[in-house]
């Protein structure tokens, strides 16, 4: 019995040295190499959203408006999204604020330093507590879109959120 552990033991050792040795080289090669963006708070290009009363958002790369894009969203105190899902797969850090998400008929608060993601168009709904705005850091995989849900089929509109 302890042969056999130790010979587990040794295989996945050996499996573990073989899988940082093989990582070295990359990590040496990708030194100096590339590209990098800083952008202090302060620097941040805030724009209303078009037909988003109360929301604003700061591009960081990519375009929402074209495809996947990284960059912040902020809600006044109050503001509150209808039933709606995004077409894109999206994760999100809430920077600031409180944000609550109804998600299957429950609320879920997220402060400042929580996390959620929603992929495969999930409906949601999105509220920013009263008190403090609320400050999104989104990573979205494709074109930034709200398509409301509940809506009648002759009056749903999805609407894509220009910068």
């Amino acid at each position: 019995m302890k042969q056999i552990t130790r010979s587990c033991l040794g295989a996945i050792g050996a499996a573990l040295i073989v899988s940082t040795v093989a990582a070295i080289p990359v990590v040496a090669q990708a030194k100096g190499a590339g590209a990098s963006v800083a952008t202090a708070a302060a620097d941040l290009k805030w724009n209303d959203v078009a037909d988003f009363p109360g929301l604003k958002m700061a591009v960081v790369s990519g375009d929402p408006a074209k495809g996947a894009a990284h960059f912040f969203m902020k809600f006044m105190p109050g503001f509150a999204a209808p039933l709606h899902h995004h077409s894109a797969d999206h994760y999100v850090t809430v920077t600031a604020g409180t944000l609550v998400l109804n998600i299957d008929g429950k609320d879920v608060k997220l402060p400042a330093g929580s996390y959620f993601s929603f992929s495969g168009k999930k409906h949601h709904m999105t509220r920013c507590d009263a008190g403090a705005e609320c400050v999104l850091f989104i990573d979205a995989r494709g074109k930034w879109d709200v398509v409301p849900e509940g809506a009648p089929k002759t009056g749903a509109k999805k609407t894509e959120v220009k910068k």
